[in-house]
């Protein structure tokens, strides 16, 4: 069996637009896609009249040789969200197949399957956060095509081990995709612990990447599937046929750079050390009933009272996430790493309130009045 006899029939069966840029390559007078033929102003040789290539080579050879796959097992899009999107189109039936995701986690796993009218089957994480791998094969029914973990998941931080990865791959084989959201991996303790090297061993992991988080491009939209050469051809055949701005493509390029690729590992030490050092300032505050274990770049933190907390924050300047509407996180604020200097900020205005003898709730402190 091919993973693509998952996919839905008639997206394997259709026939893909053909971009002008597709069509034809090596010209030196284009006058195929009916773009002005002078820059706009400011364009300083970028080239911008022109639309860009589908899937520009060298960002796809750089993006390939950073993630240690093959170019055709590679997928660049804007950001992950697009690239989830395009899988759930790819995979889903509207109204009849399902995916299947552990809350709390990425929200737009779902978002992206309720527009496309596919169902949304969850698995909670069990109390600590941590993954069920059997109850997750359990609730696998034959309207199931995707399965999607995310390691470090978000908002919790917490790793899924390489063996439960393993084991949901194989045990899933024939009957879904796992798609591995790996947004934050690279600020793991292990460094990179990432599982795109088991793509070749199971055709049906995908393994989501991003340019976003430690290589600092939130703003360029720049992120990658990593799959099965034949998942990877798919896609292409949905995707809009111009996806990638060019001013994007080069500002990914020079951060993948050698000295782009420094100075972004220099960061993701600095967030390491400034997290550990949250994690224990945090856990010392009055108000505060737990910091919950992280390898991504923020910390989940349960409090008295996390309203109030919010607030207290926001009045000063320092906004961070309320997620208290996600399972099991009622109490709870997800506080991103900043710099060390934004980090002293957050626990300033929290120390305050200890000092005060309001601890960090917003009310009165144990045996005081108000």
């Amino acid at each position: 069996m091919s993973v693509l006899d998952l996919a839905r029939p008639e997206i394997r069966a259709m026939q893909p637009y053909s971009s002008a840029r597709m069509e034809a390559s090596g010209g030196q007078v284009f006058l195929n896609a009916n773009e002005s033929a002078w820059a706009p102003v400011g364009d300083d040789g970028l080239g911008c009249n022109r639309y860009p290539e589908p899937q520009p080579a060298a960002l796809v050879e750089a993006l390939a040789t950073l993630y240690v796959v093959r170019r055709e097992q590679l997928l660049v899009g804007r950001g992950s969200d697009e690239a989830i999107d395009l899988l759930v189109r790819a995979f889903c039936r509207a109204g009849e197949d399902a995916i299947l995701i552990q809350p709390p986690t990425f929200g737009m796993y779902a978002v992206c399957a309720r527009i496309q009218n596919a169902g949304v089957i969850e698995v909670a994480l069990q109390a600590d956060f941590t993954l069920d791998v059997d109850a997750i094969l359990a609730a696998v029914t034959p309207a199931v095509k995707l399965v999607f973990i995310c390691t470090p998941n978000n908002p919790t931080g917490q790793l899924v081990p390489r063996a439960s990865v393993e084991q949901l791959a194989q045990t899933l084989a024939d009957r879904a995709l796992l798609v591995v959201d790996e947004a934050y991996v690279e600020f793991t303790d292990a460094g990179d612990a990432s599982v795109a090297d088991l793509i070749d061993r199971y055709d049906n992991l995908a393994v989501l990447r991003t340019l976003s988080k430690a290589w600092a491009l939130a703003g360029a939209r720049i992120g990658s599937l990593l799959a099965n050469a034949e998942v990877i051809a798919l896609l292409k055949r949905i995707m809009p046929p111009y996806p990638l701005p060019l001013p994007c493509v080069e500002a990914a390029l020079i951060a993948l750079s050698g000295w782009g690729q420094v100075n972004a590992r220099n960061h993701v030490a600095i967030v390491r050390n400034q997290r550990a050092r949250m994690q224990e300032a945090l856990r010392q505050l009055p108000g505060v009933r737990e910091v919950l274990p992280s390898q991504a770049n923020f910390l989940a933190v349960r409090f008295d009272d996390a309203a109030a907390v919010y607030r207290q924050l926001l009045a000063a300047g320092i906004v961070v996430r309320d997620v208290r509407r996600y399972p099991n996180l009622g109490d709870a604020l997800r506080i991103t790493i900043g710099t060390p200097d934004e980090n002293g900020r957050v626990l300033s205005e929290l120390k305050k309130a200890a000092m005060s003898g309001r601890g960090v709730t917003g009310k009165p402190a144990s045996g005081e009045y108000a």
